[in-house]
């Protein structure tokens, strides 16, 4: 057999996509699947795209979960570290929940509330040095949908030294998956359909992990619930590096002009991610959208800079099920385990 395999959670959206790609992998044997209502139902009477793979939903505890080789965490955001604390050393663990991502405690404190569990390695491959910290580790915190999405197209502007950290503003769209599986008045398709909405503006709880993660000091989001189930798209923008930090609104597009041409987003984007496998800068004139990420493990991105304000501009989308939350737990658990980060994943949407 291969490497013994539990999902914890798995009712769920992202724990339904773990399951499915667990199910194709060439080296993951799944042998647990655990839920909490749904504990006793059979796994394809949750979720009937995946007719045919025959188990059962058992209890989420920790003797269920002991046995197995790599343990999957998918439970909502305050209820991982508990069960992990239970589980022995040995066992390998990849939390798709918040609770070990930020090294901030006050951080979690402001934007969770409870007490601070503390941190693991932070699960995104991409950011440098990040794959050999993930291999090396055997628990690993995996990233926030919003924050893989946001991170990816930022990161290495900041890192290269072409983008300010301290003047980021990000508007986010999302699928209505990314809201979990529970029922909600405001998630129903009669309120969703042909609405757009912005939600937990100025307070969403990726802030302090996509700041934490870029190295970004000041950081306004708005994140918008669109009538699609899954997918993100994200426009970054953020003004360029050597301009004056109390520039004007009048005056923006004069003091920043000279050096925008200096800042070349696109060439920063191609050298960052030149051996990333799931990372694709578009070619220039082609722009992300959430449809050619579906059911993939890619994220989309394409960079400007403004011509009026001279702020340097990036687009990116993913799918917040898979690149945002189990594709990138299956990449994370690849590399813990010694493998081709590609291993069971693809790099291509489905489309139409």
């Amino acid at each position: 057999m291969g490497i013994q395999v539990a999902v914890a959670g798995a009712s769920g959206y992202a724990g339904g996509e773990l399951l499915r790609l667990l199910a194709g992998h060439p080296e993951f044997d799944l042998v647990t699947a655990t839920a909490h209502s749904k504990a006793g139902q059979r796994l394809d009477a949750v979720h009937p795209q995946l007719t045919g793979l025959d188990m059962t939903f058992v209890e989420t505890v920790p003797d269920v979960l002991a046995d197995a080789d790599l343990v999957f965490l998918a439970l909502p955001h305050g209820e991982s570290a508990a069960l992990a604390a239970q589980l022995p050393a040995g066992v390998r663990i990849v939390d798709l929940g918040a609770d070990h991502r930020l090294t901030d405690s006050d951080a979690w404190t402001r934007y969770y509330g409870g007490p601070h569990a503390g941190a693991w390695t932070y699960g995104l491959p991409e950011l440098p040095g990040q794959r050999e910290r993930i291999a090396a580790s055997t628990r690993v915190a995996n990233t926030g949908c919003y924050a893989a999405t946001i991170t990816l197209a930022l990161a290495p502007l900041i890192a290269a030294g072409v983008a300010q950290p301290a003047d980021v503003v990000v508007v986010a769209a999302s699928g209505t998956s990314g809201a979990g599986r529970a029922a909600k008045a405001h998630l129903l398709g009669s309120e969703v359909m042909g609405d757009l909405s912005p939600y937990k503006v100025g307070a969403h709880q990726h802030v302090p992990e996509i700041k934490q993660a870029t190295g970004a000091t000041g950081l306004s989001f708005t994140p918008v619930l669109a009538p699609m189930p899954r997918g993100i798209l994200a426009t970054v923008t953020a003004l360029p590096a050597g301009n004056a930090a109390d520039s004007t609104a009048g005056n923006v597009a004069d003091s920043t002009a000279g050096n925008a041409a200096d800042a070349d987003p696109r060439a920063v984007l191609a050298r960052a991610y030149a051996d990333a496998p799931f990372v694709h800068l578009l070619p220039e004139g082609r722009w992300p959208h959430t449809a050619a990420t579906l059911g993939g493990n890619s994220c989309h991105l394409q960079a400007t800079v403004d011509v009026d304000s001279g702020r340097l501009i990036v687009v990116a989308a993913l799918d917040n099920l898979g690149k945002g939350a189990a594709g990138q737990a299956v990449q994370n658990a690849n590399l813990m385990f010694g493998l081709p980060e590609t291993t069971g994943l693809s790099s291509w949407g489905v489309a139409p």
